[in-house]
């Protein structure tokens, strides 16, 4: 008999197949973002709480304070709730999430899930970029906070967006879709740090088209083709500093230069904001 597990995940693949993701996400969102009335709007969010579990006694704000839907799901944390990493060489999580894969990009590709490989060049839309170095790949559920922050001091040099795709980013999709997550709609922020460049990619999923930047007016899932931004001069992140926002949840991909971080994490852990994931190593 086969595994139950493989047979769902293909039902679930192919039942998204026929689906029309982009369409159907931007309908989301658009509903997402209307100012409904309260009674509805409230009974909406206490749901979604109920059913995610999501911990409202972090948020900076309660199920009254937020106009819309879209703003509850990218609602901002209580001053303080999260420590952040001090320690001179800490490389800290950029999010709160679960770790779904870690490790090294080797011949310029890294692990998806097992044996499906995601194209590093692909993913952030630039050749010659790592091609080796340390990666780590966090999954962001709908319960969990869905902004997105630096993992190192530096500067900002831009982004680089890539349209694509809306495959859900949830595992039994990321376990039977070849390179999903450079086939997806995805944004690449460059920093500068002292351990060189490093991207930090968000990764747009089914339902999650929307993603907006910090630091510029891109807005994805527009039907904007791809664009580059350089940042003249750059500008100064601080570790733990804002960078962008999904709709709800997704994937943050982290590439570091190789041999300049030692991961603390392993797949499957959980990790919050600010939290330590690894060392840096000075090249």
């Amino acid at each position: 008999m086969y595994p139950a597990r493989p047979v769902k995940d293909a039902f679930l693949v192919n039942l998204l197949s026929v689906l029309p993701r982009r369409r159907l996400s931007r309908w989301m969102g658009g509903l997402v973002r209307l100012r409904l009335p309260g009674w509805i709007r409230r009974g909406i969010i206490r749901w979604y709480v109920g059913h995610y579990g999501v911990n409202l006694s972090e948020c900076d704000g309660d199920v009254d304070d937020f106009p819309t839907l879209a703003s509850f799901f990218t609602r901002a944390l209580k001053p303080g709730v999260r420590q952040v990493a001090e320690e001179t060489e800490a490389i800290v999580s950029p999010v709160d999430g679960v770790v779904s894969s870690v490790g090294h990009v080797v011949d310029g590709g890294f692990s998806q899930a097992g044996d499906l490989l995601v194209a590093a060049e692909e993913l952030i839309g630039e050749t010659g970029k790592f091609r080796e170095a340390e990666y780590a790949t966090i999954y962001l559920s709908p319960k969990d906070y869905h902004r997105v922050h630096s993992p190192r001091e530096g500067r900002i040099l831009g982004h680089r967006y890539r349209p694509g795709r809306l495959w859900p980013v949830f595992p039994a999709a990321t376990r039977k879709v070849q390179g999903l997550f450079a086939r997806n709609e995805r944004v690449s922020v460059r920093l500068e740090t002292d351990l060189g460049e490093v991207a930090c990619v968000l990764v747009g999923a089914f339902g999650v088209g929307r993603m907006t930047l910090s630091f510029d007016s891109v807005v994805t899932n527009m039907g904007m083709e791809p664009a580059d931004l350089e940042l003249d001069p750059p500008v100064a992140i601080e570790r733990c500093g804002e960078l962008g926002r999904f709709g709800m949840g997704s994937t943050v991909i982290l590439l570091f230069p190789a041999g300049s971080v030692a991961w603390e994490v392993a797949a499957g852990q959980a990790v919050r904001l600010g939290e330590r994931i690894g060392t840096a190593q000075p090249l």
